[in-house]
Parts: C-alpha cells; sequence; structure tokens
C-alpha cells in the first residue's frame, strides 16, 4: 500500500465514521446520506485510489481541471457532479462528463444546459443552488437563486428537454442572517425543499454540509454532503 493510499483510506475512515455518528445522533440510517468526495485540485491518481477505497460520487467546481481528470477516469464507475459557479460558454465541456450541475441557479444556465444535453443525447441531473444570502431577485455572493426564485427556476428546469430537476443544495452563507449559523442554513434549506417536493415529488436530493459542518447538514436532513479536505487533505496541488 502506497503512503497516499494509506492516508486516504484513513482520512476517508474517520470522514465515514463522521457521518455515521452524525447519521445515528439524528436516528438516520447511514445509507440515506451519500458522500461526495470534492476531488478538485487534486490528481486522477487519487480519483483512482478512493474509486478503490469505495467512493462512487465525486466532485470538481472548475472545468479545466475536471475535464482532463474525468477523461482520465473515464474507465471507472463514478458518479461526476460539478459544484462550481458555471459560466454558459463552459456549459458544452461539463456536459461532456458531469452526471449532475449542484450550481443551477439561472434561466439562462438551464437553456444552455438543455441545449448541450439534447446534442448529447444525454439526460443530467440538476440541482438548483440556494443563497440563503441573496435578497429577492438577486444572485448570491457565491452563486446560487434567492429563495423566492426556486419555483420559478424548478419549473424552467423541470421543464427543459434533457434535464431533470433533482432537488436542491446550498453552500453555508458568509454573509447575512445566516453566516456563522450553519445548522439554521441547513433547517431552511430542507423547508425550501419540502416546499418543492410538493409541486416535484422527484426533487427529493438535498446537498448540503462540507468538511467542516457536515455534522449539521446531517442532522438537518440533507442527503448529501461533499467533503475535500478533510478526506484529501493539505498535499501539493495541481495548477
Amino acid at each position: 500500500m502506497t503512503d497516499r493510499r494509506r492516508q486516504l483510506a484513513a482520512n476517508l475512515a474517520q470522514v465515514e465514521g463522521r457521518i455515521a455518528s452524525a447519521c445515528a445522533s439524528a436516528g438516520r440510517e447511514r445509507d440515506e446520506v451519500t458522500l461526495i468526495v470534492v476531488t478538485k485540485t487534486y490528481p486522477a491518481s487519487d480519483v483512482r485510489i478512493l474509486h478503490e477505497l469505495g467512493v462512487r460520487h465525486v466532485a470538481e467546481n472548475r472545468d479545466q481541471d475536471a475535464g482532463p481528470k474525468a477523461e482520465a477516469c473515464s474507465d471507472l464507475s463514478l458518479t461526476w457532479h460539478f459544484v462550481g459557479q458555471l459560466q454558459t460558454n463552459k456549459v458544452r465541456s461539463v456536459v461532456g462528463y458531469a452526471d449532475v450541475v449542484q450550481s443551477v441557479d439561472r434561466v439562462k444556465l438551464v437553456t444552455a444546459l438543455s441545449s448541450a444535453a439534447v446534442r448529447r443525447g444525454r439526460e443530467l441531473g440538476c440541482l438548483l443552488q440556494v443563497a440563503l444570502d441573496a435578497e429577492s431577485g438577486e444572485r448570491g455572493g457565491r452563486g446560487g437563486v434567492a429563495p423566492d426564485g426556486i419555483e420559478e427556476l424548478a419549473a424552467a428546469v423541470e421543464s427543459a428537454p434533457g434535464l431533470r430537476l433533482d432537488g436542491l443544495m446550498t453552500v453555508a452563507p458568509l454573509a447575512g442572517p445566516y453566516a456563522g449559523r450553519q445548522r439554521a442554513a441547513f433547517d431552511r434549506l430542507m423547508e425550501f425543499s419540502s416546499r418543492l417536493r410538493g409541486n416535484h415529488p422527484a426533487a427529493n436530493m438535498v446537498s448540503a454540509g462540507m468538511s467542516g459542518d457536515l455534522e449539521d447538514a446531517v442532522a438537518a436532513g440533507a442527503t448529501h454532503v461533499r467533503v475535500g479536505t478533510a478526506v484529501l487533505g493539505d498535499r501539493p496541488r495541481l495548477g
């Protein structure tokens, strides 16, 4: 076993333990929460090791890193999530490898994703990124649609060819009333998820929580947590 494999295995075991403990505390089954390992800035060799260790969901936030990495790992059984702010000029490339885009936050992006998905004959999962720090009609500082724009955006995704409305995502905000209040932020996201499922029952995925706050996300009811540093550590990075 290489040093890197040993390191990743230990880190992954620790994260799995945290998720299992959080699920037990919340009265949830462990299989209710999917771990997505955020491999941004780390090489394809790490993705291969993670796959050997049982990871099946990975995420990227920059197309220039993600595209070549996904190609290098195309022989592996992986679900690729795109979690970064996405410009429309990158959509065609992202749709080539991503299975789920978690950062859908405007109708213009929906239109571009739909066109690219149809062109490739693919169905692309979409999560609406909710910005809990955004005022009505605005986008959040880290991307995301304001809460009052969720339903309009959901309707746009659901009616768009090639797209599938999977649910909601958020990043704990750095400003506004939920800054530093991760559990409250994730509880609020779950309220929005409950409302969304009233009109879109299949949109039951809730992506929230990262290395520092995954317990709060699990306690609130998140179905997916996105963990990078706690698994991959602080080894030298790409770029």
